[in-house]
């Protein structure tokens, strides 16, 4: 694929919500950073012109951005916007003419999947798809089935090169300390295996409800929304291979066999639950039976994991809101230990959000006679005040033809897989009081050796 920069970046859906809450902030980083200085043309159907648009782009950088008025008057400079049906061929033609000279255009499709394919075909009548790339948002269908359709209708106008399939959890700066930390590390990746880890745990929790979304959530729900991209892409950066080369082919490539050797799910291997009251929510259904909360068993099928279970959980109205990994080391057997019988309290924990934590728990000798301990946990690593927010790392990337931290068609399809199986009413429904940590069945299907480990708020 060629390496050149996109000379000019096309968002569809440039007056959604998304657009609002994120690509406008991280747009105005980029420009901030020095990394964009290309035509921004906006493309919606909301009856609005170009001041309209410009005032949408600074109402969103006071209330989601930074201030800075010498990035922000850039940025505006850069924008232009298209007001126009994506039916229409007129609204692509137009956008023909304001790309001028640009050859190497980057069409952010800030839209629903079901849009794809007729912006796409727009966009090919206007001679506008050669050379060009293009982001998609996800969800990236709801099922193997309509992911393969998307990637055929894609395939059409694009080739896979082409095609940025972001995932917002990949550019987050925690999460690839994970793989960072791991192979920085060699007394850590040494014992980053079935002979040493017991298990490994994965939270997402969140305190808050579905926040006016019912009608979105109704038509995902956890495991769609969350557990199939976000939790398995974290999975994917626990416990894949080191890669052969630091090109971005061979780290997708790793990641990719990782997620093919994830075994499919079982009913056995999934809880799932709904918080009380989810169901009077605008636009829920009254007999709604779509989870807001899942716990999952997963199994990895490959040498360094065999036998090792990863437990996965998420959801809404929970106690915390935190998302973090514990790995649980095995516990030690050595003789000459006598408190032998305590709990295994070696481990290491990874806080993603809402702050990157990085520690490690052990047990240290008590002072006085006989060999008992107690455990102590020490702080490796917290973050830094300021870090490059993950659509902006993300943007930039795919503006430079890079794609180490997006989702390739085999990945995406082998995400859908692992899930398929379970999605729906293919398993109970439970449930569960807000502020809880999930329904009680979870303990007894999917307890864990030692025992769920809750994140603590911060």
């Amino acid at each position: 694929m060629t390496t050149l920069r996109s000379d000019a970046l096309v968002v569809f859906g440039a007056t959604g919500d998304l657009a609002y809450k994120q690509i406008f902030p991280a747009l105005q980083a980029l420009v901030r950073h020095g990394r964009l200085d290309v035509p921004i043309i906006g493309v919606a159907k909301s009856g609005w012109n170009l001041d309209q648009f410009k005032a949408r782009a600074k109402d969103s950088l006071e209330q989601h951005g930074r201030s800075d008025p010498s990035a922000d008057a850039k940025l505006f400079s850069l924008l232009q916007y298209i007001d126009g049906d994506y039916a229409d061929a007129a609204t692509f033609q137009r956008l023909r003419e304001l790309l001028g000279p640009a050859q190497h255009p980057l069409y952010y499709l800030a839209i629903p999947p079901s849009l794809f394919a007729t912006v796409a075909a727009g966009l090919s009548r206007a001679d506008c798809v050669k050379e060009a790339r293009v982001v998609v948002e996800k969800p990236f269908g709801r099922d193997l089935a309509s992911a393969q359709a998307l990637n055929r209708t894609l395939h059409q106008y694009f080739p896979e090169p082409s095609i940025f399939r972001i995932d917002h959890f990949l550019g987050k700066e925690a999460v690839q300390n994970l793989i960072y930390f791991r192979f920085a590390n060699s007394l850590m990746e040494a014992a980053w295996n079935y002979r040493h880890i017991e298990s490994v745990q994965i939270t997402m929790a969140e305190n808050f409800g579905v926040s006016g979304r019912g009608k979105f959530y109704e038509e995902a729900g956890a495991i769609r929304d969350v557990v199939q991209n976000h939790l398995l892409e974290v999975v994917a950066c626990l416990a894949v291979e080191c890669p052969s080369g630091v090109d971005h082919g061979a780290k997708c490539d790793e990641r990719d066999r990782l997620l093919q050797s994830v075994r499919t799910l079982t009913p056995a291997d999934v809880v799932r639950g709904q918080f009380r009251g989810y169901r009077n929510e605008p636009g829920v259904a009254a007999d709604s039976q779509v989870e807001t909360f899942a716990a999952l068993r997963f199994h990895i099928d490959n040498e360094r994991w065999d036998g090792v279970p990863f437990y996965v959980r998420t959801g809404k109205r929970l106690a915390v809101t935190a998302t973090e990994v514990l790995v649980r080391f095995k516990k030690s057997s050595r003789t000459v230990l006598t408190d032998s019988g305590s709990p295994n309290d070696s481990y290491c924990r990874f806080r993603l959000d809402p702050k990157m934590v990085i520690a490690l728990g052990a047990r240290v000798k008590k002072p006085g006679p006989g060999m008992t301990g107690e455990n102590v946990e020490l702080i490796a690593h917290q973050q830094p005040a300021e870090l490059m927010e993950p659509y902006e790392r993300l943007l930039g990337d795919a503006a430079a033809g890079d794609s180490t931290l997006f989702a390739r068609q085999d990945s995406v399809e082998a995400a859908w897989r692992v899930v398929d199986p379970i999605l729906g009413n293919a398993t109970p429904l439970y449930e569960y009081d807000p502020n809880s940590w999930g329904p009680t069945e979870v303990e007894a299907q999917l307890k864990p050796c030692g025992g769920w480990y809750n994140p603590k708020a911060e």
